[in-house]
């Protein structure tokens, strides 16, 4: 067995774990909150959250499907837009389920800052699940900083001998990695 299939199978392992804890963690934090302002204006709020969430999904799914289209008629890579797209209806439709934490984090994926984060963290899913050149294909290429520093040591598979390569010299360049 891989260990990538080991990780996995713990994941799915642990899902009713983390679903547990998390619905207590939202009966806590319901009860706190209908404490604090009434029970009757902590459930409208659950209802309010919920039904914004809704309407944001439906919004997203439009939005999204929009975008994926015009990039891929304009011959662009369609994997930014469909992240960006992925992270609005995740943050849609946690902001549908009724909880206070689930409503705060679909907030938080909803905005702009976070769907930047939460679009990051799923190309690097991406590239690690599928490798680097599918990557490139379903994001573009990829933006790299060239940064002046120690000495590159490369082993040579043949000989144990380690070569030196000298350090560039020059200015950083900012660009793109392009086959």
């Amino acid at each position: 067995m891989t260990p990538r299939r080991t990780v996995t199978r713990r994941v799915v392992a642990l899902l009713p774990v983390g679903v547990a804890v998390l619905s207590v963690a939202e009966i806590v934090v319901f009860l706190s909150v209908a404490h604090a302002i009434g029970g009757v204006w902590a459930i409208l709020l659950v209802l309010a959250c919920s039904v914004a969430g809704l309407a944001l999904l439906r919004r997203e799914g439009i939005r999204g499907w929009r975008r994926f289209r015009a990039a891929a008629a304009e011959g662009r890579a369609p994997g930014p837009e469909v992240t960006y797209s992925l992270a609005g209806l995740a943050g849609a439709l946690l902001l549908a389920l009724p909880g206070f934490l689930t409503a705060l984090a679909g907030l938080v994926l909803s905005l702009p800052p976070g769907r930047r984060l939460a679009r990051r963290g799923i190309e690097r899913f991406t590239e690690r699940r599928m490798g680097r050149a599918v990557a490139d294909d379903l994001f573009g290429p990829r933006r790299v900083k060239v940064r002046r520093g120690a000495p590159v040591v490369v082993v040579e598979q043949d000989t144990p001998v380690r070569t030196p390569v000298a350090a560039l010299e020059g200015e950083v360049v900012e660009g793109e990695v392009v086959r």
